[in-house]
């Protein structure tokens, strides 16, 4: 069977490696001239199955409230007149009540595990290097409210087969030795052994060659314009090449992984997507003093910051990515949130990067209020979605990628998790 693939991010090309392993011929395309060149360049860079419990949570609507208008607030509703943004608004504080929120960090244990797991069966079946690092993940905290409210969705992730284990703040700084100057501030920490960091840019050019090895296409420099329907199923998709060519693509099946775009696609065809892009900021420096710096991953859930190391390709770099702005499709850098970043690293660890020299980035990340991703079959037999996964796309873009091609293929996923109209 022929398979497009729409998209050439984390999901998009990990959705292809899988169709292709399952014997499909797969056509991917993205408007960018290279794979990953979006929300996955520069992300935060943690395969962080502890990091589950949603921003939909019920401490969010007070939070939100107390953020509203504060241009450094880690979750930033910037209000426009745009009906999707109010009810995609409407639809998250749905999702703030215990019941909802237990839901779905049950949905997204459960897809980060087997995603986590197939990462490393893929790394070691293949070889795949990618500035990976398995130290686990640390998330402190320097608020006792924060770290109180913490106990309840840890212990919910354990007894989902997340050992995300709570730790005292000793124990916290005998993991990660550069907490030592903060020790007097720690109220406590968890720590999951079993999670991950590494670049996922770098994952993801990696597995576009072994892609390319197996007989994958990439159609790189093509703008997607439309998907036409005839017949109740997709007939064929629309697009321009770099030359502005026009184009249609047919094939026997469409996977949908565009992030945030995807919603933009499916409305015309009467499929209206719960996804809002969050925009997300990525601050990089070298590291000035490796003594000073962080070598374990790590996570400031008060101020919704993760922390990964990136030693490879030549250079030791510090990447701290988070926060999330709800302002529509706007791109720029805004450069009070950039510099909360960065004062926020230069509070944890003083003279650990150079901070003289920080590179600034900023992507879309596909948001639903939920936090669950859309993964499975659409109302249209041959058009499938792999979207919609918000933070988390390194953390489950293999587990993603796997079951929509088992999905794609009639197979059943083997992962417990709320797949959209998947039959299976």
């Amino acid at each position: 069977m022929h398979v497009i693939v729409l998209g050439s991010g984390l999901l998009g090309v990990s959705s292809a490696y899988y169709l292709s392993q399952l014997g499909h011929e797969v056509t991917v395309v993205d408007r960018q001239a290279s794979a990953a060149a979006e929300t996955s360049f520069a992300n935060g860079g943690q395969i962080s199955v502890s990091h589950a419990e949603p921003w939909a949570n019920p401490s969010a609507p007070l939070k939100v409230l107390q953020w509203l208008g504060k241009e450094d607030a880690p979750l930033l509703f910037r209000i426009r007149a745009d009906m999707r943004q109010w009810l995609w608004g409407l639809q998250f504080m749905r999702e703030c009540t215990p019941t909802r929120t237990r839901h779905n960090i049950e949905q997204i244990v459960r897809l980060g595990t087997y995603s986590r797991a197939m990462l490393q069966e893929l790394r070691d079946t293949t070889g795949l290097q990618y500035d990976q690092r398995t130290q686990g993940i640390l998330h402190f905290y320097t608020s006792a409210k924060e770290f109180d409210a913490a106990l309840k969705p840890a212990e919910q992730m354990r007894a989902l087969g997340c050992e995300r284990q709570v730790i005292s703040a000793d124990e916290a700084v005998r993991l990660e030795p550069a907490l030592a100057h903060l020790r007097a501030q720690l109220a406590g920490a968890t720590y999951t052994a079993e999670d991950e960091s590494g670049d996922a840019n770098r994952f993801a050019r990696e597995l576009v060659k072994l892609c390319e090895g197996a007989g994958v296409k990439f159609c790189m420099s093509h703008t997607v314009t439309a998907l036409r329907e005839t017949g109740g199923q997709i007939d064929h998709v629309e697009a321009t090449d770099a030359e502005g060519r026009f184009q249609r693509l047919r094939a026997d099946a469409y996977v949908l992984a565009m992030g945030s775009l995807s919603p933009l696609y499916t409305a015309p065809l009467g499929i209206h997507l719960p996804i809002y892009p969050a925009k997300g900021y990525s601050v990089t420096m070298f590291v000035k003093d490796a003594s000073k710096a962080h070598q374990v991953s790590l996570t400031d859930d008060e101020y919704k910051l993760v922390f990964s190391r990136l030693t490879g390709e030549g250079s030791d770099r510090l990447r701290i990515a988070g926060t999330a702005e709800l302002n529509g499709y706007d791109r720029d850098l805004n450069r009070v949130r950039c510099e909360a970043i960065v004062r926020r690293v230069e509070q944890l660890f003083p003279g650990a990067g150079d901070a003289s020299q920080a590179s600034y980035w900023t992507g879309l990340r596909p948001a639903t209020p939920s936090n669950v991703p859309i993964i499975g079959r659409s109302k249209l037999p041959n058009l499938f979605f792999n979207t919609g996964h918000g933070t988390l796309g390194w953390t489950h873009a293999c587990g993603s990628g796997k079951s929509i091609a088992r999905i794609v293929s009639g197979l059943p996923a083997e992962v417990d998790f709320a797949f959209t109209n998947a039959s299976t």
